[in-house]
């Protein structure tokens, strides 16, 4: 996976293909995919005009909405879409698999500038999120999909979804009960009140400090509180160009890359950054790299990878 190839939601607004209700939608049954039929099941769905707005739109407050784009006709697309039905069975709704039959649904194709097939992108928050086209490998299927998680937790978007129907999914076994500890926090995040949402998780480590979860929400809610204060991303980039030693601007750079999916990036500039600075500069930019791993959470590899460069920085 590149940078190229996966960004941050909000270049894309699709929440204007919402169809009237009761508006006609295509049911075509969908190649090499067994007992899903029209209307989908477990954690897939045909993507109509007609049910857009509530199927993915809607739905991707929750978790990611991933939408395979196919044809009849394709080829390749009856080797991926497969993979895709059995990978979503696997994350059991931790993300939804839309298909859509380009033919069936050309305004949703042309919204979302589809030029060949098979194209894979997903939905986060109502925003488009470019995933990657062809007939990929599996193991490189599920590369993307880890990253888009990783990418949705950050956006807040990372609850569970409901199978399609209420359709029982084999072996899925029933979700457990959230935390009602983490209530405050779920909801501050989802209104967008992220005042509210670090509040939330350090009033949760104020009572158990050693808690994994809230120390990683409390990170993550940090970074896009951030995020969100800094104005053009295009102007802080050039500010931290000019100034290369300059620990704000390199570590509030470190955040856009964090936050657009580009965490080997953002690791990279910092620990560079350790490296070219002293005293009080160097103390705040290793602080904040050790936030950010607790933002991506420390069983990633890159946060591995991150920690052995920081430290031969630092000694």
């Amino acid at each position: 996976m590149t940078s190229e190839s996966f960004s941050r939601p909000g270049a894309v607004d699709l929440s204007g293909l919402s169809a009237p209700t009761g508006s006609p939608g295509a049911t075509t049954g969908r190649p090499g995919a067994p007992g899903q039929g029209a209307a989908g099941g477990g954690y897939v769905v045909e993507v109509t005009e007609a049910n857009f707005q509530t199927e993915v739109v809607e739905r991707s407050v929750t978790a990611p909405v991933v939408l395979d784009f196919w044809a009849t006709w394709c080829q390749p697309c009856k080797q991926l879409s497969p993979v895709l039905e059995r990978l979503a069975t696997e994350y059991a709704g931790r993300f939804l698999l839309g298909t859509i039959d380009v033919d069936q649904n050309p305004r949703i194709a042309q919204a979302a500038g589809v030029q060949s097939i098979p194209l894979v992108v997903a939905v986060v928050r109502g925003q488009l999120v470019p995933l990657f086209q062809g007939a990929v490998p599996e193991a490189q299927v599920r590369q993307f999909i880890e990253e888009l998680l990783r990418l949705s937790e950050g956006q807040g978007a990372a609850g569970t979804h409901q199978p399609v129907g209420g359709a029982p999914v084999e072996d899925a076994g029933e979700e457990p009960a959230r935390d009602p500890r983490y209530a405050d926090a779920d909801a501050a995040l989802e209104r967008g009140d992220l005042d509210g949402a670090v509040a939330a998780f350090e009033r949760i480590l104020a009572q158990a400090p050693s808690d994994a979860e809230a120390t990683r929400g409390l990170a993550r809610a940090k970074l896009l509180r951030r995020v969100s204060a800094l104005g053009s991303g295009a102007d802080v980039r050039a500010d931290a160009a000019a100034k290369p030693d300059d620990a704000r601007v390199q570590c509030a750079v470190a955040d856009l890359d964090v936050a657009g999916g580009h965490v080997a990036d953002a690791f990279s500039r910092l620990v560079d950054t350790v490296r070219r600075t002293t005293g009080d500069d160097r103390n705040v930019v290793r602080l904040h790299l050790l936030e950010l791993f607790e933002a991506v959470g420390p069983e990633d590899e890159r946060v591995r990878q991150g920690r052995k460069d920081l430290s031969a920085a630092l000694f």
